[in-house]
């Protein structure tokens, strides 16, 4: 077996530690989704929204400490049923959580039902 050359071996240690720097992508990763519509239910209790789509579909979403909220008050105190809201969210085993939510502060709930 022929003993490998100096450069071939840099070359290999320079090709591994370059494969070694690049992020692998996980599938723990999450995946953000964007989600436009009214505001039909709001618990505070669980920490519970659910939003009506423009479609019809209704979709229960929780809210965390870590969500983030604007043109609403108070960590989701100003948001109300009729508002129209934007809920940027992940999805684990079926359960939806807000990263964000947007109120837009319009009372539209007449206009969808």
């Amino acid at each position: 077996m022929p003993i490998p050359s100096r450069r071939a071996v840099v070359f290999c240690l320079f090709a591994f530690a370059c494969l070694a720097a690049l992020p692998i992508a996980s599938a723990e990763e999450d995946v953000v989704h964007v989600l436009s519509g009214v505001v039909k239910h709001v618990d505070r209790g669980t920490k519970k929204v659910v939003v009506k789509a423009d479609d019809g579909t209704e979709h229960a979403i929780k809210w965390t400490g870590k969500t983030t909220w604007e043109g609403t008050r108070d960590a989701g105190k100003g948001i109300k049923e009729g508002s129209q809201v934007t809920v940027k969210y992940t999805e684990k085993a079926g359960e939806k959580t807000a990263v964000g939510i947007k109120d837009a502060g319009k009372d539209v709930g007449k206009a969808t039902q």
